[in-house]
């Protein structure tokens, strides 16, 4: 009899065990908010919390006070690994940068995972003090490194192609087996969560693809590449005088025209460094206008490329970007201003880019209408932080904005 008491207590005092796990995991996994739907306004009061960064995030970044421990709980990294579906599927990124650091440091905690891997591309012409902070951020991390090589990136240069180059290198080194890469720039801010990122990258449309939107290179574009230009290092790209037309691509390569954006394959990274059929085209590229604009995408048309996509035009939700010229049909006009016919996004165009849902957004900037990043970040993090299947850390979440200890 003694022993079947022994034996209810025993199992009433597993089952209660059991029974306050469940209740501790559904406290701690609990939504930290309700994602924006479509139509629904956001962000349109002050909010006393939200993700914070120092005024000065160089000099807190800077502080010898500051351990790395310290830091990235200060800049609210996630340092968990939020799902096995996204540990199992470990990607990479390529980032090039050369200014706004506020913008680096929210871009780079919003993309950042334990899990993937991150070459950090510093143009060698950006302030040493800028590129000393970027430095000791990246030393922070195990998963995060700066590039062998730097370049001195002109726009619309060889040396901007170059510089991603340099990454792809770096990080077939890296012991972190990623399965696509990525590449962004400084004044991009993610969309996707890494989980949509990773589900997306498996969808049945492009499993084991490479995306590089783009078409057969339109007449208008085809003086990028028919004429030889000259790169003005650090300064600008301009055709040779007098005009030299080139000789024709390499291999009898049909050149395409598409965004300089793109998600790869790890063999077709390889294929790129390795195949003499891109080292060629590579070649052939040096003195063309913006090779970023037609080499991926050219090389994804080939049948050799691994992952090619021969038949491909503009698919892929890589970037949602308010073009100028698209005003009025593709976008209903952009609500910050325009750099470059580019938009800077101000806080009425982000219910357009969350409605879009590409994986990224450009571009951002830090002075003008720092709101807009606030809103979106505040928006993504909720988005990351709902969808974990983790424990939630409360250095993930929200805080007052002087809840500081930079």
């Amino acid at each position: 009899m003694r022993l079947l008491e022994c034996r209810k207590c025993s199992f009433l005092l597993c089952l209660g065990v059991v029974v306050c796990s469940i209740i501790y995991w559904l406290i701690s996994t609990k939504p930290v908010g309700k994602p924006l739907q479509k139509g629904e306004p956001f962000c349109q009061n002050k909010q006393d919390t939200r993700l914070t960064l120092p005024k000065n995030v160089g000099s807190c970044i800077h502080s010898s006070s500051l351990s790395c421990s310290n830091l990235t709980t200060e800049l609210q990294f996630i340092n968990i690994t939020l799902s096995h579906e996204e540990g199992n599927y470990p990607l990479a990124f390529i980032v090039t940068i050369h200014k706004e650091l506020e913008v680096f440091v929210r871009m780079l905690r919003a993309i950042y995972m334990p899990q993937n891997v991150y070459c950090i591309h510093v143009d060698a012409k950006a302030p040493k003090e800028y590129q000393e902070a970027v430095q000791k951020l990246v030393s922070c991390f195990d998963n995060v490194f700066l590039t062998s090589r730097s370049e001195k990136v002109t726009y619309a240069g060889f040396s901007r192609l170059q510089a991603d180059l340099n990454c792809m290198k770096d990080l077939l080194a890296s012991p972190i087996a990623w399965r696509k890469v990525i590449n962004l720039c400084g004044q991009d801010f993610p969309v996707m969560t890494n989980l949509e990122l990773v589900r997306y990258m498996q969808s049945k449309e492009w499993r084991d693809k490479n995306m590089t939107p783009g078409v057969k290179q339109p007449a208008t574009m085809r003086h990028r590449t028919l004429f030889q230009h000259q790169e003005i290092v650090g300064s600008h790209v301009a055709p040779r005088v007098p005009r030299h037309v080139k000789t024709p691509p390499p291999h009898n390569l049909q050149v395409y025209f598409g965004t300089a954006y793109y998600a790869l394959t790890r063999d077709f990274v390889d294929f790129v460094l390795k195949s003499q059929i891109a080292k060629d085209f590579l070649e052939w590229s040096r003195d063309t206008f913006s090779p970023d604009e037609h080499y991926w995408v050219t090389l994804n048309h080939i049948k050799e490329a691994p992952g090619s996509h021969i038949n491909g035009g503009w698919e892929g939700a890589i970037r949602a970007i308010k073009w100028r010229d698209q005003e009025g049909t593709a976008h209903d006009g952009c609500k910050g201003h325009y750099l470059r016919d580019i938009c800077v996004y101000g806080m009425d165009d982000i219910p357009w880019i969350i409605e879009k849902n590409s994986m990224f957004a450009n571009k951002f900037e830090s002075n003008t209408f720092p709101e807009a990043l606030d809103c979106l970040e505040q928006w993504h993090r909720t988005k990351v932080l709902n969808q974990a299947t983790v424990s939630i850390d409360q250095s993930w979440l929200p805080r007052s904005k002087n809840n500081s200890i930079c």
